[in-house]
């Protein structure tokens, strides 16, 4: 008796969408300079000097930037990191660090 099987390719495939996909999002406020963001987002994330000057553009300009798409678990760890990275050294009203939210990608 032969029975139907599932090639391991398609398994994956079908698992993987159907994982929720999260953004972490960056929030903008006055205590943080462009180059905190730019150091924060090249040492937590491996961004590029470019890549994250785009996205300290971005938040300042919007108010918000989404720095990364990943599943839950990771997404609260790259929104945890964000959060405990400190306050900026150039700013004396910086008090901590910034802000970052997840939200279900759509």
């Amino acid at each position: 008796m032969t029975g139907t099987s599932i090639a391991p390719e398609s398994e994956t495939i079908d698992r993987e969408q159907l994982t929720p996909l999260y953004h972490v999002v960056l929030l903008d406020d006055d205590e943080h300079t462009y180059a905190y963001v730019i150091e924060m987002l090249q040492r937590l994330f491996l961004f590029s000097e470019g890549k994250a000057y785009a996205h300290a553009r971005e938040v300042d300009t919007t108010g918000r930037t989404i720095v990364i798409t990943c599943e839950l678990p990771q997404a609260e760890f790259a929104r945890d990191q964000i959060r405990s990275y400190g306050p900026d050294w150039r700013m004396p009203e910086s008090k901590g660090s910034m802000s970052a939210i997840i939200e279900p990608a759509q």
